[in-house]
This record gives structure tokens, C-alpha cells and sequence, in this order.
């Protein structure tokens, strides 16, 4: 191995380990800004695809939270969707039964009817966000005391078995409207001005999101979950209580995946358990392949994955109908063979200089010995 080569692994590997030292770097800089500009004049510049583009937003913040409990912490979840269906359909049941009795505005003789003024709309929106939010996170602390007794492939499997339960039992619950669905209430404007109102929500939680969990892997937290993914039994060994961080990670994903369930039923004016609530085959699976794509258990990773796999579903489903799930399988296939550590993690390997990581010179040359030696040069 070239000492180039041991540079390269040895500062993605102290990267994730945060013994590192980051630095904010004029690229940082201007990444940061150039997202800004993006995310205020895009809806401007692209008013026909101000949906589209929210879209994409909220699946950036999809592949961060994934990324909170699958990257940084190592555990591989199939079942986060279950948050994003639980934080909508609280979203929406908060926003009707403020103002009208939840059961006969989602009967099939009365559903829909109710007429919300503007003020009564605004505010269940907010209120409904809020509860999403929180009544996600909940959830999260409930479910982690018994999935988290489960590793590797059992915890997978588990998790997403939540999620598709979560469906069926959901699509049997007359109240909220059982497999029929619910209609939102009614935006009290244009579809213009609705547009714009989720566009600037989902692009304010997409940017609070990232920039929680960059101050969030900078503190004791980010490295104590760090440990957990390195070896779990040596972080416990060291006094680290695991259960507990595994389930704050958890709850913290939830809580921002609440909030796009929220707004992502609010954008498309009806909700229903298995398509649009629970799509584990469609997002529960997205959310996983846009973090391997751009490199989970990196910070720009997940940014970017999401960003390339939008833009090539998009893509697909506009020209390619039909093939797009094979296109998107061939994407997923060649990201496992090829580029198991994702873009970012490739490019950290070449370049560490340019995502800011600084790496002990003195450390790299006694590997390099270490390593001659043992191989009895």
C-alpha cells in the first residue's frame, strides 16, 4: 500500500471516528451559499417545478435522518418511513380535529365537507407540525426499548416489519379514514401561492435539519454514537450508555421525518396508508440508497445522493417510463460493487484536503511501518 493510499483511508477513517480536526474551508463556504441561493431562487427561476424541487428537499432531509442512525451509528434501519406516515396522519387528524370531530369528517357521508377559514387552516398546520414532531419522537423512544435489543440483519428485518405493519393496521382504522384515505383540508389560496407556502417549509426544515445534525456530530453525542458503530461492546466497556444514545439518535430522526410527513400530506391534498403514509417500497427504500449513493456516515454525503438519485428518478419516470425501476436498480447495484463507501467517501480517500480533514503525518508513516513490518519488508 502507497503511503498516498494509507493517507487517504487512515483520514476517513479518523474522519468518522472524530479524532480528525475539521476545519470550515472556503469550499464549505461556498457550498453553504450556493445551496442558500439555489433554495431562494429556485422556485423563482422554476416556478413550474416549485414542487418537484420541494420534493427534493425533503428527500435530502430523507437520506440525513437515515443517515443519523445508519451511518453514524452503524444501526441500518428499513423502517423510518413508519415516522413519516406516523408524523402525517398526526399532522392531519391535529389540523381537522381542532375544528370539526375527526370520525365524520373521514365518513364516506360527510368526508371532506368541513370548511376551514384561513386562520383555522394556519393554525392547525402549525399546531399539526408541532404534534407531528413531537408525537414521532415518541413513537421512536416507545419502539427503541425493544428494537434496539436487535443488531445486524435482525434489526433491519424488524424495523421493517413496523413499517409495513403500520399500513395494514392504519388502512383498518375507520376513524382516520381506513384504506379510503383522508382528504386535507382545503389551502386557503391559489395553487401558486400554495406551492410557494411548502416550497419555503420544506427547504427551512431541509437547511435546519443539516445544520442540527453538523452541530450534532461536532459534540460527545456525534462521538459517542461514532463508537457505537465502530464496536459496540468496547463503547459500552468504556461506560457509554448505548441504549440510551441509540435511542435519542432514533428519536432525533423521527423528529425531523415527522415533520416532512406533515408537509409532504399537506402538498399532496390527500393521504392514504400504503402509497403515500407508509411507501416503504418507493421512499423507505430511497431514503436508504440516496445515503449509500452519496456516502453514509459523511455529512455531504447524504446531500448529495439525494440530490443525484432525484434528479435521476425525475428523470426516468419522465422519459424512461417503464424502465425506471430498472434504471434506479442498476444505480443501486452499481453503488454496492463499486462504491460500497459512496461518492463522498471515494473522494474523501483521494482528496481529504478538500473536505477539510487534517491528518497526523507522523501517524500515517508509523502505520506505514507498522505495516512493512508486518509483511516482513
Amino acid at each position: 500500500m502507497t503511503t498516498d493510499t494509507t493517507t487517504a483511508s487512515l483520514a476517513v477513517r479518523e474522519a468518522a471516528s472524530g479524532t480528525a480536526r475539521r476545519r470550515i474551508t472556503r469550499n464549505d463556504v461556498m457550498m453553504y451559499a450556493a445551496i442558500l441561493v439555489f433554495g431562494i431562487v429556485a422556485p423563482i427561476i422554476f416556478p413550474n417545478y416549485t414542487y418537484q424541487i420541494a420534493v427534493l428537499w425533503l428527500m435530502v432531509l430523507f437520506a440525513q435522518t437515515w443517515d443519523l442512525v445508519g451511518g453514524q451509528m452503524g444501526y441500518n434501519s428499513l423502517g423510518n418511513i413508519f415516522f413519516f406516515g406516523a408524523g402525517m396522519y398526526i399532522c392531519t387528524v391535529t389540523q381537522i380535529g381542532l375544528f370539526t370531530d375527526v370520525g365524520a369528517y373521514t365518513s364516506s357521508s360527510d368526508g371532506g365537507q368541513f370548511e376551514f377559514s384561513t386562520e383555522q387552516y394556519y393554525i392547525g398546520v402549525a399546531v399539526g407540525l408541532v404534534l407531528a414532531a413531537i408525537g414521532a419522537s415518541v413513537l421512536a423512544v416507545m419502539l427503541g426499548w425493544i428494537v434496539f435489543g436487535l443488531r445486524g440483519p435482525y434489526f433491519a428485518i424488524g424495523t421493517l416489519g413496523i413499517a409495513l405493519g403500520a399500513g395494514e393496521l392504519v388502512g383498518a382504522w375507520e376513524w382516520v379514514g381506513g384504506g379510503g384515505g383522508i382528504p386535507i383540508p382545503v389551502y386557503p389560496g391559489s395553487g401558486d401561492g400554495k406551492a410557494f407556502f411548502y416550497y419555503a417549509l420544506c427547504f427551512g426544515t431541509a437547511v435546519a435539519t443539516f445544520a442540527f445534525l453538523k452541530w450534532l456530530y461536532s459534540t460527545r453525542f456525534g462521538l459517542a454514537i461514532n463508537a457505537i458503530r465502530d464496536d459496540e461492546e468496547k463503547a459500552e466497556a468504556m461506560g457509554i450508555h448505548t441504549l440510551r444514545h441509540k435511542t435519542v439518535a432514533w428519536a432525533i430522526s423521527a423528529f425531523f421525518l415527522g415533520i416532512a410527513g406533515g408537509l409532504f400530506g399537506n402538498m399532496t391534498g390527500f393521504i392514504e396508508p400504503l402509497e403515500v403514509a407508509f411507501p416503504v417500497i418507493t421512499f423507505g427504500i430511497f431514503m436508504v440508497a440516496m445515503a449509500l449513493l452519496g456516502g453514509k456516515g459523511t455529512m455531504w454525503g447524504p446531500v448529495l445522493g439525494a440530490v443525484l438519485f432525484h434528479i435521476i428518478k425525475e428523470t426516468t419516470w419522465t422519459y424512461f417510463l417503464g424502465w425506471q425501476w430498472v434504471a434506479l436498480g442498476v444505480i443501486i447495484i452499481l453503488n454496492i460493487m463499486f462504491f460500497q463507501q459512496g461518492i463522498v467517501g471515494w473522494m474523501q480517500e483521494k482528496w481529504p484536503d478538500l473536505f477539510g480533514i487534517e491528518v497526523d503525518r507522523s501517524l500515517v508513516a508509523d502505520t506505514a511501518d507498522d505495516r512493512a513490518r508486518g509483511r516482513g519488508v
